[in-house]
């Protein structure tokens, strides 16, 4: 039996679905006692996992735990004593690639996620662990562009130039479930990213590409792209951190291309395109 944290939304649903395609018993733990839309044979279980008091059932005869880091709050540290208090004897944390930054290049911290602690957490439980520090995702971009790209053929966004290798996001589902059902990965953090380094500009190009629409990006500056985010309901801290991040990485070489989804899955990590071709409907296509 494997528990998921973090089980209904994006990554979680993707590791569910992959977990039980491996014929792992899975069980998801929500706060909703009826959530929507996990996959038929997931068994669910009504908990917290920053009221760890409210957890012992969802670890009952379970061997392994996935630990996101936007579930716990202040409580990683007593959720794991909890989870190994109730037989659970691994854990795979979900950390990030830039979990080394000061917290102001780091805009995930500002939504909720504790990436840091999600990993040291692991380190000192006695489990044995796993931390995948992930970089960005591909999807990031559909909710960045999705709404523009649908409305029109002009992508108004920050530094053109700025790159970075994106993570697709079922490859990260693929290894966290490798971490999960076996002990290949035990000890071990795992730089994820892409396999290629893509600009701003040259993703939208990619998304044009795939849609057969001649998509135009046009810089615009940071001051403007924030205001926008905050007046779309996105936190200040958090637009903030994301353009000092995007500032810090123009001047700084970005986390390289690691490999290391490959070396774990034996075969090519998605690209970009890969990426864009599955998820068109995101662009307005289909």
């Amino acid at each position: 039996m494997i528990v998921v944290t973090g089980a209904t939304g994006p990554l979680g649903r993707l590791l569910i679905a992959r977990l039980l395609a491996e014929g792992a018993r899975v069980r998801a733990v929500s706060r909703s006692t009826q959530p929507s839309g996990l996959p038929d044979g997931v068994e669910l279980a009504t908990g917290d996992p920053s009221l760890p008091g409210t957890m012992p059932a969802c670890f009952d005869g379970a061997e392994a735990l996935f630990l996101h880091p936007r579930t716990f709050g202040d409580s990683a540290g007593e959720l794991l004593s909890v989870a190994a208090q109730q037989g659970v004897r691994k854990v795979v944390a979900l950390s990030a690639i830039n979990i080394d930054d000061p917290y102001e290049l780091q805009p995930s911290r500002w939504r909720g996620d504790r990436n840091k602690e999600a990993e040291e957490a692991a380190m000192a439980s006695g489990l044995t662990w796993t931390s995948l520090r992930a970089g960005s995702f591909a999807g990031n971009s559909a909710q960045a562009w999705g709404a523009q790209i649908r409305a029109g053929d002009v992508v108004r966004y920050v530094h053109a130039r700025f790159r970075e290798p994106v993570l697709d996001e079922r490859d990260l589902a693929e290894v966290a479930a490798r971490a999960l059902l076996t002990d290949e990965l035990a000890g071990r953090k795992l730089q994820l990213t892409g396999p290629q380094s893509l600009s701003h500009e040259e993703m939208v190009a990619v998304i044009a590409a795939a849609l057969g629409r001649p998509l135009r990006f046009e810089e615009l500056p940071p001051q403007a792209v924030a205001a926008h985010l905050v007046e779309n309901g996105l936190p200040e801290p958090w637009a903030r951190a994301l353009m000092a991040r995007y500032a810090h990485y123009l001047e700084h070489d970005q986390p390289p291309v690691t490999g290391e989804v490959d070396k774990v899955l034996g075969r090519p990590a998605r690209t970009y395109a890969d990426w864009v071709a599955d998820h068109l409907a995101a662009f307005g296509a289909g």
